[in-house]
């Protein structure tokens, strides 16, 4: 097995920051006035780079906290799609590079450079999908975590669509990773992926440090 030193480590992770709708950071403490610096958080549980628990559209009660961290760290497949145009259902087709190649457990990071329109209208309210199409067929190739560029596997201004996709991904076990960003720095088909969620009691998602190690 290679060592970690001879990895390379790519942070897919977006930044939280003050500008970013569901996020309040503000002083606590200041070392010159009380021995040391610290912030307090206030954070929507699905912004930036996070993960969803199936309690998110109860589909059923798992928490974020009950998930089994041995599915954190997991191979995956990188798909390239950059360049895909707005609205766009993702399909089936659009996997032929790695349907044959992808078992049972592994992940797939679906690639769009979505993250390239942050801080845009269209990065919420244009963004590519997968299909309901995609949604099964995924399920049916035990596929363990999906990870996608967007805000969301859906389209969040379509609760009916946003609720089907979410629904069928985690029927079938797919643990769902929105918000990725640097996916253009993958150069390698294949990486080992590790996502960490917060761990917060009865969470229905949480922010999450997500790296790729080639």
């Amino acid at each position: 097995m290679d060592s970690l030193s001879e990895k390379r480590i790519i942070d897919l992770t977006l930044t939280l920051t003050n500008e970013m709708k569901g996020v309040t950071i503000t002083e606590a403490k200041r070392l010159a006035k009380d021995g040391w610096n610290a912030s307090t958080l206030e954070l929507y549980s699905h912004i930036g780079t996070h993960m969803d628990a199936p309690l998110h559209f109860e589909v059923n009660q798992q928490s974020i906290d009950e998930i089994a961290v041995d599915r954190f760290i997991t191979q995956a497949w990188v798909i390239d799609l950059s360049g895909i145009s707005p609205s766009t259902l993702i399909s089936v087709a659009d996997m032929a590079p790695i349907a044959h190649n992808i078992k049972k457990g592994e992940s797939l990071i679906i690639r769009t450079d979505w993250s390239k329109k942050l801080g845009t209208k269209g990065y919420r309210d244009e963004l590519p999908r997968i299909s309901e199409e995609l949604a099964q067929w995924l399920g049916n190739k035990g596929v363990g975590l999906l990870a996608v560029e967007p805000p969301s596997v859906a389209d969040v201004n379509n609760l009916e669509e946003v609720t089907k996709i979410h629904t069928i991904l985690m029927e079938h076990d797919i643990i769902i990773v929105e918000g990725l960003t640097n996916l253009d720095q993958l150069n390698k088909e294949q990486v080992t992926l590790i996502a960490t969620p917060l761990k917060i009691l009865r969470g229905d998602g949480a922010p999450a440090r997500v790296l790729a190690l080639e």
